[in-house]
C-alpha cells in the first residue's frame, strides 16, 4: 500500500471561535493535530489545498480538488470538506476522478469545541478509506454512503441516505 493522501479543503472542521466577535473564522488546519492525538499510523501525507466554507466553494475549487487527486501518487485519498456542499463536491468528484478510492467528510461542530464530531469524522475516513473500493464516497456520522446517493439533514445534523 502506499498510503493515503488527505487533502485538507476547510470546513467547520478548521474553524476556530474567534473571542473577540464570537465567530467562526480560519488560522490553520487542525488536521496534523487530530492526527496526532489519535496516534494515526496508517500512512496519511497531508496536503492543505485551501480553507474555506464550502458554501464559498466553487467549481473552480473542486477542479483544483480534482486535480490533485488525479496527480496523486496514492490510490487512497481523503478529503475534509465542509458539510454544506460536501455532497456537490462529491458528485463533481465522482465524473472526473477514476480507479482511486476517495473518502470525503466534514464535521457538524468544529475540533476546537467541545463535543466536536470532527476526531470521530477524520478516523472513520481514514479507516474506510482503506477497506472500500474505488469510487468516491462519504464518511458521517458513522456511515458509508456513495456520492449521489447521499443528503444532509439540516434538520437532523446528520447526514442520510438518498433511495
Amino acid at each position: 500500500m502506499d498510503g493515503i493522501k488527505l487533502l485538507v479543503t476547510g470546513g467547520t472542521l478548521d474553524k476556530t471561535y474567534n473571542l473577540h466577535n464570537g465567530e467562526l473564522h480560519f488560522i490553520d488546519s487542525h488536521v496534523p493535530e487530530i492526527l496526532a492525538e489519535g496516534r494515526c499510523h496508517a500512512g496519511v501525507e497531508t496536503e492543505t489545498l485551501m480553507l474555506k466554507d464550502s458554501l464559498e466553494m466553487t467549481d473552480a475549487d473542486r477542479a483544483v480538488i480534482a486535480d490533485v487527486c488525479n496527480a496523486a501518487r496514492q490510490q487512497r485519498i481523503v478529503i475534509t470538506h465542509g458539510t454544506d456542499t460536501l455532497t456537490d463536491t462529491a458528485e463533481y468528484l465522482a465524473v472526473r476522478v477514476k480507479d482511486k478510492t476517495v473518502v470525503l467528510l466534514g464535521a457538524m461542530v468544529p475540533w476546537t469545541i467541545r463535543h466536536s464530531d470532527a476526531a470521530f469524522n477524520l478516523g472513520a475516513a481514514i479507516s474506510a478509506v482503506q477497506c472500500l473500493p474505488a469510487g468516491v464516497h462519504v464518511v458521517m456520522n458513522g456511515r458509508i454512503f456513495a456520492a449521489g446517493r447521499v443528503r444532509k439533514n439540516r434538520e437532523e445534523g446528520v447526514f442520510e441516505a438518498i433511495d
